[in-house]
């Protein structure tokens, strides 16, 4: 059997939809943001085997059935994990259906999280997630203990309030900060306006989320358009993740902002308050702080920069956000905010 994989250019329609079909007959759906595609031909040039690469993840992996038991996943995925490398990216991610754990096993990944959809996600480096867990359990703390997830892009009084209410309820905070670097303010911006912002805040403990929270390997449609079952299927996801690490954090509850302008955290709100008491865990949904009659938001902050309204934003965010706006960094960031076309998250 030929197991020569080859590069299905977006150009290439035969192979495009012959991709396309080869994953409906494995029961799976194309993502529709993907980096790289690449497969296996028979002899009649028909696709055997594919998998893709979207960011640091391998995706949509899938084997015809006729050809299952030949082998073909392996050189599919050193064949990406070797499109992976060349692009400096070593450690990986992959999605599969939980029936292939064995599979990719054998082939160098280590399992995460599985989503009661079915879903399995895995990784390349062993123990990664494990020390990830490690480091966030040695700074736990007795006591009612709580988390946040937050992107901050940027940090505004919205944020801080709800930051506020968490820590005023509870004896330690567990307060992440999105690492992907997929927002219009860089991550080490991010965090240092969290961190400058919180501050004053003793009971309240940073971590970053690395690759496993709100990740383009994890959930990639919180940073792009996508359709509402491909969104919730990736919240799914990201939530299995999430319960693991308020286990190792020995947190209770998890606080989040009411969400009434961005379509995919209404729904990732939605599936948390759904799935979470089922693990122990509490959701908590704080109504936004507002301003004017209207919910403060990092998008209406982006919106006013973009607008070249600067001034306005001194209400929305905290002194040391509005104080960056200022710097040589702040200056670039809006100059970038200025020159795109859409600066609302979806």
């Amino acid at each position: 059997m030929n197991q020569t994989v080859n590069e299905i250019r977006h150009s290439d329609k035969r192979g495009q939809e012959q991709f396309e079909r080869l994953l409906e007959k494995a029961g799976m759906k194309r993502d529709k943001n993907l980096d790289y595609i690449a497969g296996i031909y028979d002899e009649n040039y028909n696709l055997i085997a594919s998998g893709a690469c979207f960011g640091n993840a391998l995706r949509c992996l899938a084997v015809d059935e006729k050809h299952q038991g030949e082998g073909l996943m392996a050189p599919v995925v050193t064949h990406l994990t070797e499109h992976q490398m060349s692009k400096s990216r070593r450690h990986l991610f992959l999605h599969t259906k939980c029936a292939n754990a064995g599979i990719f096993s054998a082939l160098g990944f280590y399992e995460i999280a599985r989503s009661e959809d079915g879903v399995l996600l895995m990784e390349s480096v062993k123990n990664s997630f494990g020390n990830f867990l490690a480091d966030i359990g040695a700074r736990k703390k007795g006591g009612k203990s709580a988390a946040i997830v937050v992107n901050c892009n940027p940090f505004t009084l919205g944020h801080r309030y709800l930051v506020e209410r968490t820590a005023a309820e509870n004896d330690t905070v567990h307060l992440f900060v999105v690492s992907e670097d997929l927002s219009l303010f860089p991550f080490a911006d991010r965090y240092r306006l969290v961190e400058e912002g919180c501050a004053d805040l003793s009971n309240v403990i940073l971590h970053t989320t690395g690759s496993y929270m709100v990740s383009s390997a994890v959930f990639p449609s919180y940073f792009l358009k996508d359709e509402t079952s491909v969104i919730q299927a990736q919240a799914r996801l990201d939530i299995a993740v999430f319960k693991q690490i308020a286990e190792a954090a020995g947190a209770q509850t998890r606080y989040v902002g009411e969400e009434p302008f961005s379509h995919v955290t209404g729904i990732y709100n939605k599936i948390m308050q759904e799935r979470l008491p089922l693990s122990g865990i509490e959701c908590k949904i704080i109504p936004r702080k507002e301003h004017g009659g209207t919910a403060i938001s990092a998008s209406r902050v982006r919106a006013l920069l973009q607008e070249g309204r600067i001034q306005e934003c001194k209400e929305l965010v905290p002194p040391t956000t509005y104080q960056y706006f200022f710097s040589e960094s702040g200056a670039k960031v809006i100059k970038a905010i200025q020159e795109a076309e859409d600066v609302v998250h979806y």
